[in-house]
């Protein structure tokens, strides 16, 4: 049984006694009745009991039934009612003043009831409301369970369940950042006494109470919502219900990365990196914000990337493909394991990931690739992406940024093909960019002049053979995968080719002047082509 004393006092037949003494105790918790008919009750009594009387214990004894209030206060005793008529025909008035001054309530009961009558009547008023309860929460969860699979942002869910529910409710990310909070109290008050432990429990400060669930997928925690429940007492099933919701929020902010993830620390983290490319936001507010916020892409390592797309185009066009660029991104599961973060620009989508190793972006690039290859026919046709060169600390941001663009710049100039391109390797370009066309044609007849004048398809797939060979940096297994050939084919191929251009591929440099001749052989073709004439 939970009800105050002041909603027993409505229940029929109750109702038909009086509260003479004690009103200030009128909100006390009544959770049981019983019947006082031996001396030392107060023994037996248990916190939040009604006791009922006829008086016969006390009805030669003022002074006893003086000490007996004050135990029965003491114990937490939720009322005494006093049946009159039989020993008393009123209540001593020593009695009334005690408990006016101990605020313990004292009814008078009505004669023409029994005991049985006034608990029978208690009962069954229990029982209903704790049916209607029972059914409420019920209706609650049935309409739980329907809006879970039906909502488009994390926002509306929070509100939904809020209404179901029908408490306040503030939820906190991992990191304690307020993602929602209606409950009229400022964030700091709530999120004092951080961190919690990751159980649940009721919440009492001050004026409010709340029941906290930690908002658990698996074994990770990714915040917690607090529930305001402002009644006197709470019934188990409520208690299930707020566990309930919780799940549900929990399982929606775990499955929808990037709805929970803009409304949060991200969002803003990515808003700053734009604003410091684009309007010259000091790095040091960047690293600050980092620092505050636990995001670790600047203790260790990392790259930027920027993809885009070749072709010009309508810019709100432009606008859209970027945006589901960044979707596919940041849903694709090996992109997703790099720990990246994408912002959209007018350039393209910037993303900076983490690479603490020294495998020169290969993984970066490796998960690019498959992210590209699994795009749908012709929504990746003209994509591109740049690799900067690796950055150890916020203050290279801006550095590796104008890497990206120079890379995109050089790659389309000199007619890079492939879709993901590594500033590492386009540094030499950017050196002898300003060499004359005359002197590349030169350096270009000088180390491959003994291929050239062959069979036209049989120096076109030896060259194909060469420049893929010195992409994988002189690895016979790499060129033969790439190419489709047997790696004893691209062993012949190699050794033909070092005796046609008189060259040893284990020396460096000779490794370096056929890949700065690959290079000006590039530039030069793209002259041609913008001249109108033919290339090789």
């Amino acid at each position: 049984m939970n009800m105050t004393v002041e909603q027993a006092m409505n229940v029929y037949p109750l109702s038909e006694g009086k509260l003479i003494a004690g009103s200030a105790g009128k909100h006390r918790i009544v959770k049981a009745v019983n019947v006082m008919d031996a001396p030392d009750i107060t023994d037996w009594v248990k916190e939040g009991e009604m006791l009922f009387t006829t008086a016969y214990l006390i009805k030669d004894r003022p002074s006893e039934a003086a000490k007996l209030l004050s135990k029965l206060d003491q114990c937490g005793s939720a009322a005494l009612g006093i049946k009159l008529g039989r020993f008393w025909d009123s209540v001593p008035a020593e009695l009334i003043a005690i408990a006016d001054d101990l605020g313990f309530p004292l009814i008078e009961l009505p004669y023409q009831f029994t005991f049985s009558d006034q608990m029978n009547g208690l009962f069954r008023e229990e029982l209903k409301r704790s049916t209607d309860a029972l059914q409420l929460l019920l209706d609650k969860q049935v309409r739980l369970m329907r809006f879970a699979l039906h909502f488009d942002h994390i926002r509306d869910l929070f509100e939904a369940v809020e209404e179901v529910v029908g408490d306040k409710m503030a939820v906190i990310g991992s990191r304690g950042q307020m993602l929602y909070n209606t409950s009229g109290l400022s964030d700091e008050e709530l999120l004092d006494k951080r961190p919690w432990s990751l159980s649940h429990q009721w919440m009492k400060h001050g004026a409010w109470q709340a029941f906290r669930v930690p908002l658990m997928r698996q074994s990770q925690c990714s915040g917690f919502v607090m529930f305001f429940n402002s009644g006197p007492f709470h019934m188990t099933i409520e208690e299930s219900l707020y566990m309930q919701a919780a799940e549900l929020i929990a399982f929606h902010m775990n499955v929808n990365y990037e709805d929970y993830f803009e409304m949060s620390v991200q969002r803003d983290f990515g808003l700053l990196v734009k604003r410091c490319i684009k309007n010259g936001l000091p790095v040091e507010t960047l690293q600050e914000y980092a620092d505050r916020w636990e995001l670790d892409i600047f203790a260790q390592p990392y790259r930027c990337v920027l993809s885009g797309f070749g072709r010009d185009e309508n810019p709100v066009e432009r606008a859209g493909r970027l945006e589901d660029l960044k979707l596919d991104l940041l849903s694709h599961t090996r992109v997703q394991h790099l720990k990246g973060l994408h912002i959209v620009l007018e350039e393209g989508v910037l993303s900076l990931f983490p690479d603490p190793g020294t495998a020169g972006g290969e993984r970066i690039g490796e998960a690019l690739e498959a992210c590209f290859d699994g795009m749908k026919r012709g929504k990746g046709a003209d994509l591109r992406s740049v690799i900067s060169g690796r950055r150890k600390t916020a203050a290279g941001l801006l550095e590796a940024y104008d890497e990206c663009l120079e890379c995109r710049r050089l790659s389309v100039d000199w007619g890079i093909a492939g879709r993901i391109v590594k500033y590492d390797t386009m540094d030499l370009g950017y050196v002898f960019e300003s060499v004359p066309f005359e002197r590349m044609q030169m350096f270009c007849q000088r180390w491959l002049g003994g291929l050239l004048g062959k069979d036209p398809d049989y120096a076109q797939e030896m060259l194909r053979t060469l420049e893929t060979y010195l992409e994988c940096d002189g690895q016979l297994n790499e060129t033969a995968k790439k190419l489709y050939i047997h790696r004893n084919t691209a062993t012949y191929r190699i050794e033909k080719l070092g005796e046609l251009l008189d060259v040893d591929f284990k020396k460096v440099n000779d490794l370096l002047r056929l890949k700065i001749a690959f290079m000006f052989r590039r530039i030069l073709a793209r002259e041609r082509l913008a001249a109108g004439g033919c290339t090789r």
